[in-house]
């Protein structure tokens, strides 16, 4: 089910100040897929999201779910959050301490007046969905972070939601267990064909997460895409440096040729990925770490060229955390954990034109 949101915008007043909580946001989140809203604390993703759910009025604007517009400024309409037909998992999963698992996941049925029958059959098959089958009589909080947040997604999905809805819900996970959660959301999500909204300011959860992401950044959508067009090909140097480390080298358009961007940077001529781009447009020129190709001997015969020094080398385990000093440039880059290079080595690097990309403000 589609969710269109116009025109939506949220002020908050402190101080004497307004604050632009969500910014005339105008966003299709599509049907039966997994859109993130992504972006630093303070943005107004959860705001947009609690606004979505009717936790959160908005001030002017219109959402509408599939069909039915749920809240209009302009129409006056406000449906309540009970009535929108959407399940929500909280970032502290709000498990009921007093119950167990079974109730824990019977409650929002047994608000409904459902049968006996009907609940204890619903609630079964929606714990074996979520691999909980046999852990009916536990008690909730004595489960694992993750056995918990399973609950906190059963007791959303039980009902039936035509949408279901994620503030942060893995924030509270370590980070292997996160890592885990993550591909088991992922999966039963993707097996439900439901649509799921989720907030996050955390980049891997997004890439790894999502069918979709938005980019948000002071109560503005910036930017949407797929993961890959996200990471590989963002339009704009916020969007490209919030989802992963990047080099950023102020660059000059100087020619479009053979269906390359050339820019001028301070270190000279960088080729680049095509950008329809006028010349002497001042833009941003993005190289990400793991693009920085190193030779130890000599130079490399191909475009974009440049020699520097070793500055520093970090082992993380997989690679060396480095950065290699080219003039007043520091460039972050991954090393081979193999490499004989030490910090203090002349090394000779090279990009591929096409891991150049330009992006604009």
């Amino acid at each position: 089910m589609e969710i269109h949101i116009r025109g939506l915008k949220k002020y908050y007043y402190s101080e004497g100040r307004t604050i632009k909580a969500l910014d005339d946001v105008n966003l299709t989140i599509p049907a039966n897929k997994i859109f993130t809203l992504l972006g630093p604390s303070g943005c107004g993703k959860t705001t947009l999201l609690r606004s979505i759910v009717g936790l959160e009025t908005p001030d002017e604007g219109e959402i509408k779910i599939g069909d039915t517009v749920v809240w209009s400024s302009e129409k006056n309409i406000y449906v309540p959050t009970e009535k929108r037909g959407l399940g929500m998992v909280f970032q502290t999963y709000a498990i009921w301490p007093h119950m167990n698992v079974f109730n824990n996941v019977a409650y929002p049925l047994q608000n409904q007046g459902m049968p006996k029958a009907e609940i204890e059959e619903r609630v079964r098959e929606t714990l074996r969905f979520v691999q909980l089958e046999g852990f009916e009589k536990r008690p909730a909080t004595k489960l694992s972070g993750g056995q918990q947040q399973r609950v906190a997604l059963a007791r959303a999905l039980v009902a039936q939601p035509k949408v279901i809805l994620f503030d942060e819900p893995l924030s509270n996970l370590d980070a292997k267990l996160r890592e885990e959660t993550r591909k088991e959301l992922r999966s039963f999500l993707t097996e439900l064909e439901i649509t799921a909204v989720y907030v996050t300011h955390d980049r891997i959860e997004a890439l790894a997460l999502s069918d979709t992401i938005g980019v948000m950044r002071s109560g503005k959508i910036v930017e949407i895409g797929a993961p890959k067009k996200i990471y590989f090909n963002a339009e704009h140097q916020f969007v490209a440096d919030f989802i992963g480390r990047s080099n950023l080298i102020p660059a000059k358009v100087k020619q479009q040729k053979d269906s390359f961007t050339v820019v001028q940077t301070s270190l000279g001529e960088f080729v680049c990925k095509e950008r329809d781009y006028p010349l002497d447009s001042d833009l941003t020129l993005c190289i990400r770490p793991e693009f920085i190709d190193l030779a130890e001997e000599g130079a490399l015969d191909q475009k974009n060229t440049l020699s520097g020094v070793m500055e520093t080398m970090v082992f993380v385990g997989d690679v060396y955390e480095s950065e290699i000093r080219v003039g007043d440039v520091l460039f972050m880059a991954k090393v081979d954990p193999e490499t004989t290079l030490e910090v203090g080595d002349p090394v000779t690097f090279s990009v591929k034109p096409e891991h150049c990309l330009l992006v604009s403000e």
